[in-house]
């Protein structure tokens, strides 16, 4: 099993910087023992304009078998043969991967010591692999394959199919390719990384087990790259050995990825739907308080007080009665109270849960029981990742969407994006939307004077604040708004929590049933060559939202 990697230098630049990189001598041969084998480092040619590395991967066929890896569930085809005959020391596979990991440790981390700044800095890089499996197992396969996988990289690639036999062309070609990669553009670090991942991606198979470590290896490999690449889900399911429940998971953590990178965010900062050290709230601090005069309230024989979060339910239940609406969406769903309360009304016959966090979604699907629902309620309800200020083609054709203390949770300069996503991308008949309102905060005796509610708010506002935005968004998008208060309202300060009830206008309704019936008409039409396939639910088209007037944000 052979790889070469070139590269080209001059005087003043010399390619024996390679040496450097990889943290091999240039002049020395050096050998590393491997699970499976032994691994070789030389360099056949090492000059200032030229320098290339080898390394060999001597796999022991008896090691291999006796340790009994690749059996079973996961493993490569041709160990079915194992004991008398495969591919595994010839062709390029996980065996390699591993090798890769083993012997250049520190390069794919891009750490130099010696000189840090060459790490950094991207050179003509010439990667040679003479004999590599590309099965297709139905989801193509061979040179085609090589390209999907490298090419979206930065990579030009030359993939050539090996004949079953030079002698014989008439039996066709044979499952392995030799590739050869070529870029100016790429890090070695990056590149070292990417063959880690994608030589078992090609293969489609590995030689040990897949076990759930193995998400957080692709993702720690895959940092940087895998999250935007379009072929993230072939590459997550074929690393993972189509693992269903292992890939579902990678695919979540890279779409995170993927949206915090996006909004030029960390991803903690966009996955806090659930936190793992909550923090008392005004609101909740109510509740301790009211726990804690249980026992007068119960020796007066007082029905219990709804919570606040109850009664703001309640507003948006009856605002969406009021509408009329059957297909919600919940937007900024988080772990799914306001789905658990429509689920139990029968007039929401189609209810859509949307967050940026996945793992408010898995906590969302566990409250709600949703794998012990009858088959007709678990049918009435979706759950989806998805980030709130980006066009997302599944949020159309809803009668309604809900707002439930969301807005505040954003970036001033984002919320614009957010309206356009909303109000203007997804359109439905009404929105309904619930904020702080900031005034109240001084009627909270446990919430200290200047301090939001919780810690994630990036704002609140006050009852003119939020009148004035929802009455300029509605004039904008061509919706009517009334805004109602929700709980107990305090004379001087209003109520603890605001709701504002768009409507679409009778123009603006009219204006989008002609754009959907064009759409309608125009997807009907055979579309040219150049036209760009529609999304699938399991791959949505999500565009950055551009407000009227405005850049992408």
């Amino acid at each position: 099993m052979f790889m070469s990697i070139s590269t080209t230098g001059s005087a003043e630049s010399p390619a024996t910087d390679l040496g450097f990189l990889l943290h091999k001598h240039p002049g020395k041969v050096q050998r590393f023992a491997t699970s499976h084998g032994e691994a070789h480092v030389f360099y056949p040619e090492a000059g200032d304009e030229v320098c290339t590395a080898a390394l060999l991967l001597d796999v022991d066929p008896i090691a291999l078998v006796r340790k009994g890896r690749g059996k079973g569930r996961g493993g490569s085809p041709d160990f079915a043969l194992a004991q008398y005959v495969n591919d595994r020391p010839y062709a390029a596979s996980s065996l390699l991967a591993v090798a890769l990991r083993t012997v250049f440790r520190s390069a794919m981390k891009g750490v130099c010591p010696a000189r840090p700044e060459l790490p950094e800095q991207a050179r003509p890089l010439r990667i040679v692999l003479p004999a590599v499996p590309a099965n297709g197992a139905g989801e193509g396969g061979g040179a085609a394959l090589v390209a999907r996988l490298f090419e979206p990289l930065g990579w030009r690639v030359e993939a050539v199919a090996i004949p079953l036999d030079e002698a014989f062309p008439e039996w066709g070609e044979s499952r392995y390719v030799r590739i050869e990669l070529a870029s100016e553009t790429v890090r070695l670090a990056d590149a070292l990384q990417q063959l880690y991942v994608l030589l078992p991606v090609l293969d489609g198979a590995k030689h040990y087990w897949v076990a759930p470590d193995e998400v957080d290896k692709l993702l720690a490999a895959g940092e940087g790259w895998l999250a935007g690449h379009p072929e993230r889900a072939l590459i997550a399911r074929r690393y993972l050995s189509r693992r269903w429940s292992l890939t579902r998971a990678a695919m979540e953590r890279l779409e995170l990825a993927r949206l915090a990178e996006a909004d030029d965010r960390e991803v903690e900062e966009i996955d806090n739907a659930v936190d793992d050290h909550p923090e008392e709230t005004a609101e909740t601090a109510e509740t301790t308080e009211t726990a804690e005069t249980a026992d007068a309230a119960e020796a007066a024989a007082e029905p219990r007080q709804p919570s606040l979060a109850e009664q703001r339910r309640t507003a948006i239940l009856a605002a969406l009665r009021e509408v009329g609406a059957a297909k919600v969406a919940d937007l900024g769903c988080g772990q799914g109270e306001l789905i658990g309360a429509l689920l139990k009304d029968a007039r929401f016959t189609e209810i859509l849960g949307v967050d940026v966090s996945a793992r408010a979604l898995h906590v969302a699907a566990r409250k709600l029981r949703l794998e012990r629902l009858p088959e007709r309620q678990a049918a009435r309800v979706s759950l989806a990742q998805g980030a709130l200020t980006y066009t997302d083609a599944r949020l159309k054709g809803f009668d309604a969407a809900v707002l439930c203390e969301v807005i505040e949770h954003l970036d001033l300069p984002r919320l614009p994006a957010l309206e356009y996503a909303v109000f203007g991308g997804a359109r439905p008949g009404a929105v309904v939307v619930t904020t702080p309102n900031v005034e109240y905060n001084v009627r909270w005796e446990t919430l200290p004077a200047g301090r939001a509610r919780h810690a994630d708010h990036r704002f609140e506002w006050s009852r003119a604040e939020f009148r004035a935005w929802a009455e300029r968004v509605a004039a904008t998008y061509g919706y009517t708004v009334v805004l109602r208060p929700v709980g107990p309202e305090d004379p001087e300060v209003g109520p603890p929590t605001q709701l504002a009830l768009f409507r679409l206008g009778t123009e603006a309704a009219e204006l989008t049933e002609v754009t959907e019936a064009a759409e309608a008409a125009t997807a009907a039409t055979p579309a040219d060559s150049s036209a760009v396939p529609s999304a699938t639910p399991a791959e949505p088209t999500a565009t950055p939202a551009t407000p009227e007037g405005g850049e992408p944000r």
